[in-house]
């Protein structure tokens, strides 16, 4: 089958037609995996909303500074560059405006009240994470700069004509200005817009380094032995801020491959060495079976067991704010 999106030489991480995670779990499921998860589990009831009270952010901030808006979608300030992480706006993530996961939580910014965006950093393809809606409106109203990972570019070229969209392989760095640059990172996930492109998109995470801080913004990934979060942390030192993922788990036996739980964020945050963390990845939609506040229950359980200070990783609703004002690389 040929690929649509992206086609190069073969790697460690790429045989020619996809992509894959060298030495990971597979990530692939049959439909008979889906009929059990569907048939057999139970999952729990979620709120049809919860409320929400959106912050209007300054228009720039010289420090460090990450407000949540929802699910994987962040406003980090940083430096006075304002960079978004796989934003959504849409109500629902799916292929269709009619059917899918809805939004229980209203973004924690609303799209009006957004300041002039210089960066979109796009972790991968899946509709939680690549809502082009937003991308489209975010093109017309501020043209940021798109980062992400082989393949992405392609299709996203095609449904925005004029997108300033960069893409790269895993171990590229990107730069954004003089001071700032925005590493490639791998993880452990996949890909897909629809039934037959399972993998043919590169996923990743990105480490954001400026002079007034680093970020590493992980992206959607399991956790698998850790080897890959101790190599980027060897790699590109030690954080000030992470955005780690803490929802979507359950079941394990279906999810564990590509989402990690609250008890191995705190592993990636403890690898990684991170200063502060930002749990991402829960509340905002339903997609797996784990009750909605149950991720940053038990993140915080998790974080008292290991003597590690709750303020250091914080799991905030969106509007939540999370302000590093003394943060420095």
């Amino acid at each position: 089958m040929k690929n649509p999106y992206y086609a190069g030489p073969k790697t460690d991480h790429f045989d020619g037609t996809r992509f894959f995670s060298p030495g990971a779990l597979s990530t692939d499921k049959s439909v008979g995996d889906l009929l059990r998860w569907k048939l057999r589990e139970k999952t729990a009831p979620w709120p049809k909303a919860v409320p929400v009270e959106p912050i209007r952010p300054e228009a720039r901030v010289g420090g460090c500074r990450a407000t949540m808006i929802g699910h994987a979608s962040v406003l980090l300030q940083v430096g006075n560059l304002n960079i978004l992480t796989d934003p959504v706006y849409s109500q629902r993530v799916s292929p269709v405006s009619f059917a899918g996961p809805r939004r229980v939580a209203a973004p924690g910014i609303r799209f009006a009240d957004l300041p002039q965006i210089d960066l979109v950093l796009l972790s991968h393809n899946h509709y939680d994470h690549c809502d082009v809606a937003t991308l489209k409106a975010l093109d017309e109203r501020f043209r940021p700069r798109v980062v992400t990972a082989l393949g992405n570019d392609r299709f996203l070229r095609e449904a925005i004509p004029g997108l300033d969209v960069t893409a790269g392989d895993w171990g590229d760095v990107v730069s954004i200005d003089k001071d700032a640059s925005v590493a490639l990172t791998p993880a452990h996930h996949w890909s897909s817009r629809g039934v037959r492109d399972r993998r043919m998109a590169l996923w990743c995470g990105f480490v954001l380094k400026t002079p007034r801080a680093k970020v590493y913004f992980v992206g959607d990934s399991g956790y698998g032995d850790g080897g890959i979060f101790r190599q980027i942390a060897e790699r590109h030192g030690e954080p000030d801020l992470a955005l780690i993922p803490i929802g979507a788990y359950a079941p394990r036996w279906f999810m564990q491959s590509q989402h990690m739980n609250p008890e191995e964020a705190v592993d990636v945050f403890e690898a990684i060495g991170a200063r502060h963390a930002l749990a991402i990845h829960w509340g905002t939609f339903q997609l797996t079976d784990e009750p909605r506040h149950e991720p940053p229950a038990r993140l915080a359980e998790t974080l008292a067991a290991r003597g590690i200070d709750p303020d250091r990783f914080v799991a905030p609703e969106p509007g939540g704010v999370l302000d590093l004002s003394g943060a420095a690389h």
